[in-house]
């Protein structure tokens, strides 16, 4: 469904022909025609020939007739193609009946890992936690719907040196009391509470060091708080995932203990292939090409001195458990960009190692931060972190309270679901269609608008589509033919068509701002349609043609939209 790659897979032998080279055409969309090569320039020099002729040689070799109503020579020695409109209009009609709208399943599918969320447990989720929880759950939403088999991983922090301070502090509450604070979900005041009782008390301190003793030991009253602290947290976890509307469930908890009896044999392996040396009492393997700004090789500590483990373990851990036990070729880590050394060390001691061998790779999604309207890390009022649910309590009530202004007649059931999906959604969007790479700015103005590239924009235009159905009184006949007369059909029509190469896209490079942009672009080009070409009041056959154009452009945004983690209401 690729206009593009048919264009591509046309000219290309026609170019190697007359370059005698395998040549890319390198076709783009263009103001001057639907579709432009400028391939010809670049072959010019190499050839000794002028470009205008080469593309006119190029042009009477390729075989267009049934694509293109015009192809013709422009310019220097550009190639201009204008698609036919029976090309484009059987296009359409054959996305119309395709419930995958051109997007195929994977031919080659693969076992994917998406680590992604990793909160703490005893803490509460903040702001922080949002970017890998959303472009985590995006990555295993699309992957899965492209046929591959997705692992989600939720990788949380459930073990190591803190855990003998909170297990101290909830045996000094008693079971009862701390049971009940812990369930209400303020889990920032229970470890903050053990943490000023840690600073300031030399016997809490040295009680919490022999409890982590105890609990890395085994002991099974230590190990039955230790589980009580755990299970508290993943149930305030999985409130925290339901409000966002992710797919983690409790089946996807992955704690750093599940690693614990992986440690020594990793270290033990590593030390067997050679790769371990021993710097300053710790156990190190030092990656090639890892330098730091001395120009000194950085390790990467496997076992610390005093005989611990550290988070590189649990990592190569988890690589040889994914790749080996789990045979995932493709290990999605959805972590910030600070950690961008880190996993780049972890991975080169995972195929130095052997555990991390073609055709499996691991890949950092790394992403930027959220910023507050100043420009700086976004603090709460009072200077910490903001908490998430916080965050997205405060976008459903705006997004509620937007919806009962513009819409008076929603029961109060109905704006409070209206709400959640465009408060929820917006927060989302903001997020997926930035750049994941550059920090963004936490904007509720912005977010919310109905204008503009924002989730609130785009469910807007599918609501307004499904309401011409309401007045329609019925669905669209999918198997009516496509007339493509009006600009603004054409327009919109090669939006549609080309979902499928976003979606290929995206899928390489898990860059979601791409499918942003393009469900945008939909919308955008959908709103001149309705604005130009009358439905509902157009004569037959147009009308038929164009309640096709409506349903398909309605299925596509919610199609994208679910890929990116965001409900589409009927009304707004």
């Amino acid at each position: 469904m690729d206009l593009e790659k048919l264009l591509t897979d046309r000219l290309a032998p026609a170019f190697s022909a007359v370059a005698g080279v395998p040549v890319d055409p390198v076709v783009r969309r263009s103001q001057r025609a639907d579709f432009q090569s400028d391939a010809a320039l670049a072959l010019a020099r190499r050839l000794g020939r002028a470009p205008r002729s080469i593309a006119t040689e190029v042009l009477a070799r390729a075989e267009l007739d049934d694509l293109c109503a015009t192809a013709e020579v422009s310019g220097p020695g550009f190639l201009n193609l204008t698609v036919a409109e029976r090309t484009l209009g059987g296009l359409v009609s054959a996305l119309a009946t395709d419930p995958r709208f051109g997007v195929p399943l994977s031919a080659t599918p693969e076992t994917v890992v998406v680590d992604y969320s990793a909160p703490n447990v005893a803490k509460e989720m903040h702001v922080g936690h949002l970017r890998s929880t959303v472009i985590g759950d995006a990555a295993a939403r699309l992957l899965e719907w492209l046929g591959h088999r997705v692992i989600r991983a939720n990788h949380l922090g459930d073990w190591g040196t803190p855990f003998g301070m909170l297990i101290e502090h909830l045996v000094d509450l008693g079971e009862a009391e701390a049971t009940q604070e812990l369930s209400m979900g303020d889990l920032d005041s229970f470890y903050k509470t053990a943490r000023a009782k840690f600073d300031a008390d030399e016997a809490f301190r040295e009680r919490s060091r022999l409890r982590v003793v105890a609990l890395q030991g085994g002991d099974e009253a230590t190990l039955r708080l230790w589980r009580l602290l755990v299970e508290q947290s993943e149930r305030y976890f999985l409130t925290v995932y339901d409000l966002l509307d992710v797919t983690l469930t409790d089946r996807d908890f992955h704690g750093e203990s599940s690693y614990n009896d992986l440690l020594a044999p990793v270290v033990a392996d590593l030390d067997r292939l050679g790769l371990l040396r021993e710097s300053d009492g710790a156990a190190c393997v030092f990656p090639p090409g890892s330098v730091g700004r001395d120009g000194a090789p950085l390790p990467l500590i496997v076992r610390k001195s005093d005989g611990g483990y550290g988070y590189p373990a649990t990592d190569l851990a988890a690589i040889r458990h994914r790749a080996g036990g789990l045979g995932a070729t493709r290990l999605l880590y959805v972590v910030g960009l600070p950690q961008r050394r880190h996993f780049e060390m972890v991975y080169a001691v995972a195929e130095q190692a052997g555990w991390l061998t073609p055709p499996a790779r691991a890949e950092h999604v790394g992403f930027g931060s959220i910023l507050g309207p100043d420009g700086r890390m976004l603090r709460s009022r009072a200077g910490g972190s903001v908490k998430l649910v916080g965050l997205l309590e405060e976008a459903i009530a705006r997004a509620t309270t937007m919806a009962r202004s513009r819409n008076p007649e929603l029961g109060e059931a109905e704006a409070a679901e209206v709400g959640r999906a465009v408060g929820i959604g917006a927060v989302k969007y903001a997020d997926l269609s930035s750049d994941r790479h550059r920090d963004y700015v936490l904007d509720w103005e912005r977010m919310l608008s109905l204008d503009g590239n924002t989730a609130p924009y785009l469910q807007y235009a599918y609501s307004r589509i499904r309401s011409i159905f309401r007045r329609a009184g019925g669905a669209a006949r999918l198997d009516a033919g496509i007339s493509l007369a009006e600009p603004a059909e054409r327009a919109l029509a090669f939006e549609l068509v080309g979902f499928g190469a976003v979606v290929a896209q995206v899928e390489r490079s898990l860059e979601f701002h791409h499918l942003a942009g393009y469900l945008h672009r939909l919308a955008t080009a959908f709103s001149a349609f309705y604005e130009r070409c009358p439905v509902l009041r157009a004569d037959e056959p147009v009308r038929d043609s164009r309640l096709v154009l409506c349903e398909l452009t309605a299925r596509v945004l919610r199609q994208g939209l679910h890929l990116l983690g965001i409900r589409t209401p009927e009304r707004m």
